[in-house]
């Protein structure tokens, strides 16, 4: 397993255990428009491993452990950490984008890096299987795609605490990224990559006609 995915998992554990035992610590670098917009924008990126509770932590940690290993064997290390930062950054300016006037707005958690990751992976790996729930299987991609139709649906509905925003940026990145990183896949995987920005083009003509 390679050594910087798990320091990447270890840095998340130790800030979140701050961040569950430590108010102050969790206020000062979570995600907050307003602080943000006044001049904090380290926010922007420690925010990102900052965990609401032990399960939301869990389940991050998790995604990652299964996904990054096929970022890794495809692109390396190096790229694999431009694909979880790119993505952790295009999550927050994604979220920056849709709540720039809500000073109010918080959030935490690593999920638009995470997202980013999986992203990358299905791109590199459009044939893998995922066990849902550990026992329904699906296609890699058309969870993907899946995924953003619902962050999508988070988005216009804003009736939870799920930063569907940044899942969303997240999943932009790691999509940018991995088809930088190897343009070689619109050719070897041409319909995978018109498929995969489906989600995308729908997000932004909803915006563009105010739909969100």
């Amino acid at each position: 397993m390679s050594t910087i995915l798990i320091a990447i998992i270890i840095v998340n554990v130790l800030i979140s255990y701050k961040g569950f035992n430590d108010l102050s610590f969790f206020r000062k670098y979570e995600f907050h428009v307003g602080s943000i917009r006044a001049g904090e924008q380290i926010r922007m990126l420690s925010s990102g491993f900052l965990h609401a509770d032990m399960t939301h932590l869990i389940f991050n940690m998790l995604t990652l452990w299964f996904f990054a290993p096929v970022v890794i064997s495809y692109l390396g290390s190096f790229s694999f950490i431009l694909v979880y930062f790119g993505s952790l950054i295009f999550g927050s300016l994604l979220t920056m984008v849709f709540h720039k006037n809500d000073y109010g707005y918080r959030a935490v958690g690593a999920s638009g890096a995470v997202t980013g990751v999986l992203y990358s992976a299905i791109l590199l790996q459009p044939d893998m299987m995922l066990g849902i729930f550990f026992i329904i299987p699906m296609p890699a991609y058309i969870f993907g795609i899946l995924y953003l139709l619902y962050s999508i649906y988070g988005m216009k509905a804003k009736n939870d605490n799920i930063g569907h925003t940044a899942h969303f940026g997240g999943a932009m990145g790691g999509y940018l990224i991995t088809l930088v990183k190897e343009p070689a896949l619109f050719v070897d995987h041409t319909l995978m990559v018109v498929l995969l920005a489906i989600p995308i083009l729908i997000l932004f003509v909803m915006e563009k006609m105010g739909k969100l």
